[in-house]
């Protein structure tokens, strides 16, 4: 699959009305684009859809896209949509879009939580505006009618077997793969990034938007670049937070490879925080030296590989992959150490019951399992080896014994159908109106990934790199420095005017 990690985790259904069926049409007027010539722009019919803790005045629309734009007047997808308009008209200077991570998240659901404090930091000079791509949340869905022992999470993700074996891993691969080719039709092959790409664009010119501005995160920073590198005269002011390598031949299978070496970065954290003596009086100190903790985990995670232990959620057992697969979701930010600290403790305790992490103690739903799975599945081809997967397995648990030869495991994708088309390579052509902002230790978007982002888009781009740990760093994981240039840029269009670096 895919470092989809935290957004694709939490899906829940956003605010809007889910849409499961193609569409007909909204009534629209004509226009052209550059994808499909002569085609239509639809009309947004927006309604208050304001939620508890969200921003206030928040309004819901749906967007119709072309299933195919090769047949733009064809059958039709309807995707959700919300902003959050200017409190301070006069000081509007036009429309930020907030573009998802995953592939699997959803943009309205980000607009509704992060929505508060980018308006504050905004003070009035967009219109805020979240898209659901297709296959997420109050949009288009698409099933695979996958079993449920495939949906949970620590096996749609390919974590190796106890002692390496990916039989297991192929198998199920195989049957995700052929589940999906039969039940999910021209819907879910149609979850691709440039199709995003241009369903933001049909969405621009919905709005009557020359240009948009965009904050896109995680695996929206490709959706992003894409986007940049297709319609280069329709950006404004283009914020990529927390990029990996564009790599066209590679893409989603690169983005999990990486990972191996991202979780060696972001670790010591986890492991100082662990050890800290401040950690004594909240009862989560796992070792007394930070060079202590790394060795404790290992053990434990071989030793639930050999004897899983009964966890309070009855028939999931804590096994060592599903430890595993926590210590990655708490990688994330140094906000989710607590609770994996506290599941480890809990192993260890012969008397204790673990008490598993939502995201680890039942499956997902069918339609979150086709949406992570399809879009890095249809953007390139993967390879399907099963000798040459299972040398490269052992070769990285080897070497990051962490992440147990997961990223670079076999995939559904390995089974899947040959892409429509290929994919976007991201170049230096285009305007200089991109700042990417970048954490140092991202366990999900390694740095060095980053680094080739960077240097794809040239000139295009500034890169802000963060010294800190953790995935997001804008008005999330980040330090103030960080905050304060993006919302300059995103403002008043001041960029660093090199390549810089803050925090510590």
């Amino acid at each position: 699959m895919t470092t989809y990690p935290h957004r694709a985790l939490l899906l829940t259904l956003s605010v809007a009305t889910v849409a499961t069926t193609l569409t007909a049409a909204a009534p629209a007027v004509r226009a052209d684009a550059p994808d499909a010539p002569g085609a239509t722009v639809p009309a947004l019919a927006w309604r208050p859809c304001a939620e508890p803790g969200g921003p206030a005045g928040q309004e819901c629309a749906r967007l119709p896209v072309p299933l195919d734009y090769r047949d733009p007047d064809g059958p039709q997808l309807s995707l959700a949509v919300t902003r959050v308009r200017s409190e301070r008209p006069a000081a509007r200077r036009g429309t930020l879009l907030v573009i998802p991570g995953g592939p699997g998240g959803s943009g309205v659901q980000r607009l509704a939580a992060k929505g508060p404090a980018l308006r504050k930091a905004m003070a009035g000079a967009y219109d805020l505006v979240g898209l659901d791509p297709r296959g997420t949340g109050g949009s288009t869905r698409a099933s695979c009618e996958l079993d449920a022992a495939d949906r949970h999470l620590v096996t749609l993700r390919s974590w190796p077997g106890p002692d390496g074996e990916i039989d297991g891993n192929a198998a199920r691969s195989r049957r995700i793969a052929e589940a999906c080719r039969r039940h999910g039709g021209a819907v879910l092959r149609s979850f691709t990034t440039v199709n995003e790409a241009r369903d933001i664009d049909r969405l621009r010119r919905a709005l009557g938007e020359e240009k948009l501005s965009a904050w896109a995160y995680s695996y929206g920073t490709y959706v992003g670049a894409v986007y940049a590198q297709k319609y280069p005269r329709h950006t404004d002011r283009w914020v990529l937070d927390s990029s990996s390598d564009p790599d066209p031949a590679r893409v989603g299978r690169g983005w999990l490879a990486n990972t191996s070496a991202g979780t060696d970065d972001r670790f010591p954290d986890f492991a100082a925080w662990a050890a800290d003596p401040a950690r004594e009086s909240e009862g989560l100190r796992l070792a007394r030296r930070t060079r202590d903790v790394r060795p404790l985990f290992l053990a434990l995670a071989a030793k639930l590989d050999r004897e899983p232990k009964e966890s309070t959620t009855p028939g999931v057992p804590l096994t060592g992959n599903r430890l595993r697969q926590a210590l990655q979701n708490a990688l994330q930010s140094d906000a989710l150490f607590a609770g994996t600290a506290r599941l480890i403790q809990q192993a260890q305790d012969p008397a204790a019951e673990p008490v598993l992490p939502d995201t680890l103690a039942g499956p997902l739903s069918d339609q979150d399992a086709a949406a992570m799975t399809a879009t890095v599945c249809n953007d390139v081809r993967w390879p399907a080896s099963v000798p040459a997967h299972r040398r490269a397995v052992a070769a990285d648990r080897a070497r990051h014994p962490l992440t147990a030869g997961l990223p670079v495991n076999i995939t559904p994708c390995g089974f899947w159908q040959a892409p429509a088309e290929p994919p976007t390579r991201i170049t230096a052509d285009g305007p200089s109106n991109i700042l990417m902002v970048q954490n140092r230790r991202d366990p999900y978007s390694p740095y060095f990934g980053a680094l080739r982002m960077r240097r794809a888009l040239g000139e295009r781009a500034r890169l802000l790199t963060l010294e800190h740990g953790g995935h997001g760093a804008y008005l999330n994981n980040g330090p103030a420095c960080g905050d304060r240039t993006v919302t300059a840029f995103l403002t008043m269009g001041r960029r660093p005017q090199t390549d810089s670096h803050c925090g510590g």
